[in-house]
C-alpha cells in the first residue's frame, strides 16, 4: 500500500494589512495656534526661490528699504507762502468783481433822494406859517429826507441834504415859538455866537449838539433853523438860498 501523499494546497494569497485608522487632528482652539506642517527639507532647486519668511517686514515693490513715497512725508496742512499767496488771490478776485459791479452799475455809494415836494405842499396848505424853498442850489446838493409834522405848540417842516462835500445840513421852518423850539433843536449846549448877514437878513450864529453849529433866524411867525455838521460856508450858502 502506498503511502499517502500530502493534497495539494493552493497558496492563498496574503490579507493585505488594514491600515490603521489615523486619528484625526484636533482642532485649533482660540488662543492656540494651528499646527503647521513642517516645511520640505529639500534643497531648492535652481529654478526655485526660497519662500519669504512669514514674519518679515513688507517691502514696497519698486522702493529700496520700503521707504514711504516722498509726498506722503509732507504733511499737507505745510503749505508754502506762494501757496497761500495764491488761494488767498482766488477768494478776493470775485470779491472785488462784485463790488465793482456794486458801485459801478447798481450806483452802491450814491445817496438815497427824495423828492421834497410833497412835504412842501403839505405845509403850505396847513398856512401855519410862511414856507419857504430854497433856490439856487447846485445839483450837488442832494435832498435826503422831506418831513411835515405836527408838533407841541406849532408844527414844523424839514428838509435834510447832503452838501457837496458830503456832510449833513437840516432846514427846518417852524411855528413853535423860539424859546420853546431852540434847546429842543440845539439842545443845551447851543449858545448864541453873534449875528450875521446872509441875503439882507439878520442871522445868529448858534453853536449845537456835538461837532455841529447852526444859522437861526427869528421871524414875527416862524423860525428858521439851518443846523448840521457841515462847514460854515455851506450852512451859509443854504440859508442864502432860503428867500
Amino acid at each position: 500500500m502506498d503511502p499517502a501523499q500530502p493534497a495539494e494546497r493552493t497558496p492563498t494569497e496574503p490579507t493585505p494589512a488594514t491600515p490603521a485608522p489615523s486619528e484625526p487632528t484636533p482642532p485649533a482652539t482660540a488662543g492656540e495656534p494651528a499646527l503647521v506642517e513642517p516645511a520640505s527639507t529639500r534643497p531648492a532647486g535652481p529654478d526655485e526661490r526660497p519662500a519669504p519668511s512669514p514674519t518679515g517686514p513688507a517691502v514696497s515693490p519698486g522702493r529700496p528699504g520700503g521707504r514711504p513715497a516722498a509726498g506722503k512725508e509732507k504733511s499737507r496742512s505745510e503749505r508754502s507762502p506762494k501757496d497761500m499767496a495764491i488761494s488767498l488771490l482766488v477768494l478776493l478776485v470775485p470779491i472785488v468783481l462784485l463790488l465793482a459791479f456794486y458801485r459801478g452799475f447798481l450806483g452802491g455809494d450814491q445817496p438815497s433822494t427824495v423828492d421834497p415836494a410833497p412835504a412842501l405842499e403839505q405845509a403850505r396848505a396847513a398856512n401855519a406859517f410862511p414856507v419857504s424853498q430854497p433856490t439856487g442850489l447846485g445839483d450837488d446838493w442832494k435832498t435826503v429826507s422831506a418831513s411835515y409834522r405836527s408838533v407841541d405848540g406849532g408844527s414844523s417842516l424839514r428838509i435834510g441834504y447832503l452838501t457837496p462835500e458830503g456832510r449833513g445840513a437840516q432846514l427846518l421852518q417852524s411855528s413853535v415859538p423860539p424859546e420853546q423850539l431852540l434847546p429842543a433843536e440845539l439842545t443845551a449846549e447851543g449858545q448864541p455866537q453873534g449875528p450875521t448877514e446872509l441875503g439882507g437878513r439878520s442871522w445868529q450864529r448858534y453853536t449845537a449838539r456835538g461837532n455841529e453849529q447852526a444859522l437861526v433866524l427869528l421871524e414875527p411867525d416862524r423860525t428858521v433853523i439851518v443846523v448840521g455838521d457841515a462847514r460854515e460856508n455851506e450852512l451859509r450858502r443854504l440859508a442864502d438860498a432860503v428867500r
